[in-house]
C-alpha cells in the first residue's frame, strides 16, 4: 500500500474489480447477514488505484450528494483513512449506509469510465463503507472542536435519512437537533424496512452513538400527534423539519386484495426486523413463510427484500412477479442477481388481476399477460394486457410491494402546511430564500415526505440541505 499505484496508468487493466467477497448463495440464504463481505485495506487502495482520475468525474456528478469521488479514492490508495473520512463526510451524513444500500450500479459505478470501457467499474460503494467503518474501528470522529453552540434549537420529525442528515448538519452549525421518531430505534426505514442481508443493524447504531457523540438528541416511541402534540413542538423549537417519509402503501385495485393471506410489503419487513431484534410488540403475531408457497408482487428494490426475506424465512417456493419486463424494473440489477441466485424464480410480463381464497386457506392469484407499448412522451413505454394471456397461480401467501406514497399528517391543515395538488407529498419551496420552508415559514421539510418514495442518499442530499436552509432563516 506504500507505492502510490495511481501514476500506473494501467491499474485498472492489472487489476479486475473487486467489490468485496460474496458469501456463497447455499450459506447466505439460511441467514440474515449482510452478503459482501468487508475489502481489507491492500484490497481497497488496490481498487482505489483503479480510479482514472478523470478530469471530469461522471460518477461525481452521477451520485445524488455529490460526493469528492475521485479524491478520497486518492486518500484511500495513499493509506489517509482519516482524511477519507472527513472528505466523505463533508458531502454525505451516511456514508457507509450508503455505501450498502445505494444502487451504485445505476448511479456512481454505472457512470464509471472504466464501467462504460468494459473493464468493471471501480468499486466505489465498498470503498465507500471501508472508509467510515475502518476509520469508527480505528477511532476518528466527526471533529466538533470548532463548533460554537447557540441558543437556537430544531426540532426534527423522522429519524429516517433525511432527519439524520438535517440533525447532522445542524449541530455542526451549532444548532440543538431534538429528533422525535415513533419507532423505538433510529433509522426509519434503513432499520425496519431494510433487511439485515442489505444492512445490519449494528451499523444504524453505531451511528446513532456517534451522533448523539456529536450532540443530537432522540426522543423514541414518540409520535407526532399522538404522545406530543405539533403545537407543542412549535412552542419548543425554534424551527421544525419534518422528515416522515413514504409510508403509505401503493395499492393494486383488483378483486381479493384484502384476502386472507395477502401481506402489504411494509410490514411484513418490518415484522421480520422485529423479530430479529427482539422487540416484536407482545400482542402481535410473528410471520414466518416456512413451508410456505410465496407470490411477491412488484419489481423494484422492496419486492427483492420481501423475496429474499421468504428465502431466508424457510419458503417452499418463491414466485416474483412484475408487469414489465426485467430490463424495464424499477429494482437494483444487482438486487434481482441475488435474489435469483438465492433461488427466487421471476415471471415477467404479469399483472395480477384477482386473487380468491380457496378452501383450506390457499389462494388463486389471476395473472394476466402484458406487453409494453412505444414508449411515451415520458420516455417510458405503458403497460397493455395480452388479450387471452396470462396463467393462475396457486399459493399461500402473496405480498404486495407496489410501492409507497407519501400522505399528509392530520395535524397539516391547522398548522398551514401545504401538499402537492392532493397527492400527499409535503409542498416546499425549492428556490427563493429559503429552500426547501413549506407554507408555515417555520416549518421546512425534506426527502419521501417532499419526493414521495425515492433512494435513501435523496433524503439524505435533501436533509441537509434543508438544514443550510434552516441555518441561514434561524440567524437571518
Amino acid at each position: 500500500m506504500g507505492e502510490n499505484k495511481m501514476s500506473d496508468v494501467f491499474q485498472f487493466m492489472k487489476l479486475s474489480r473487486n467489490p468485496g467477497e460474496k458469501v456463497e448463495a447455499s450459506v447466505r440464504k439460511v441467514e440474515f447477514k449482510e452478503i459482501y463481505q468487508p475489502l481489507h485495506a491492500v484490497d481497497a487502495a488496490d481498487q482505489a488505484g483503479r480510479c482514472l482520475s478523470c478530469g471530469n468525474p461522471y460518477c461525481e456528478w452521477e451520485c445524488p450528494v455529490h460526493n469528492y469521488i475521485p479524491n478520497w479514492l486518492k486518500l484511500v490508495e495513499e493509506g489517509r483513512l482519516f482524511e477519507a473520512a472527513e472528505l466523505s463526510h463533508q458531502t454525505n451524513s451516511l456514508p457507509e449506509i450508503c455505501g450498502r444500500v445505494c444502487p451504485q450500479d445505476r448511479l456512481c459505478e454505472g457512470a464509471c469510465t472504466l464501467n462504460q470501457g468494459g473493464f468493471g467499474a471501480v468499486s466505489i460503494g465498498s470503498i465507500e463503507k471501508y472508509i467510515t467503518d475502518e476509520a469508527f474501528k480505528a477511532g476518528w470522529r466527526p471533529d466538533m472542536s470548532k463548533v460554537v453552540w447557540t441558543d437556537k434549537t430544531v426540532g426534527i420529525i423522522g429519524a429516517g435519512p433525511a432527519g439524520l442528515a438535517c440533525a447532522d448538519v445542524l449541530v455542526r452549525n451549532g444548532v440543538k437537533a431534538v429528533v422525535y421518531d415513533r419507532y423505538e430505534e433510529i433509522g426509519g426505514l434503513l432499520t425496519f424496512g431494510i433487511p439485515e442481508f442489505k444492512l445490519e443493524k449494528s451499523i444504524v447504531h453505531r451511528r446513532r452513538e456517534i451522533l448523539e457523540g456529536m450532540g443530537v438528541e432522540f426522543v423514541l416511541n414518540t409520535e407526532v400527534g399522538k404522545d406530543i402534540s405539533f403545537d407543542k413542538l412549535m412552542i419548543k423549537h425554534d424551527a421544525v423539519f419534518m422528515g416522515m417519509g413514504a409510508y403509505k402503501a401503493m395499492r393494486g385495485g383488483f378483486p381479493g386484495e384484502d384476502s386472507k393471506g395477502v401481506l402489504q410489503a411494509l410490514p411484513y419487513l418490518i415484522n421480520n426486523v422485529r423479530q430479529s431484534m427482539g422487540t416484536l410488540p407482545v400482542d402481535e403475531a410473528a410471520i414466518s413463510m416456512k413451508g410456505k408457497r410465496v407470490l411477491v408482487l412488484g419489481g423494484g428494490d422492496t419486492a427483492m427484500d420481501c423475496n429474499r426475506t421468504a428465502i431466508r424465512q424457510g419458503a417452499k417456493r418463491v414466485i416474483c412477479a412484475y408487469r414489465r419486463d426485467e430490463a424495464n424494473m424499477p429494482g437494483s440489477r444487482r438486487e434481482v442477481s441475488n435474489a435469483r441466485e438465492e433461488g427466487v424464480e421471476f415471471l415477467w410480463n404479469r399483472q395480477p388481476l384477482a386473487i380468491e381464497p380457496m378452501i383450506g386457506g390457499t389462494l388463486a392469484v389471476k395473472l394476466g399477460e402484458t406487453r409494453l407499448s412505444e414508449a411515451g412522451a415520458k420516455g417510458r413505454s405503458a403497460v397493455e394486457l395480452v388479450p387471452g394471456g396470462g396463467e393462475v397461480l396457486e399459493c399461500d401467501h402473496v405480498i404486495i410491494a407496489f410501492g409507497f406514497q407519501a400522505e399528509a399528517a392530520a395535524w397539516f391543515d391547522a398548522c398551514g402546511v401545504r401538499t402537492e395538488n392532493g397527492s400527499g407529498r409535503t409542498k416546499v419551496s425549492r428556490g427563493g430564500k429559503y429552500p426547501y420552508q413549506t407554507s408555515n415559514p417555520k416549518v421546512f421539510a425534506g426527502g419521501d415526505q417532499v419526493r414521495g418514495a425515492d433512494l435513501v442518499v435523496r433524503a439524505v442530499f435533501e436533509g441537509r440541505q434543508a438544514a443550510e436552509s434552516l441555518c441561514a432563516y434561524l440567524f437571518d
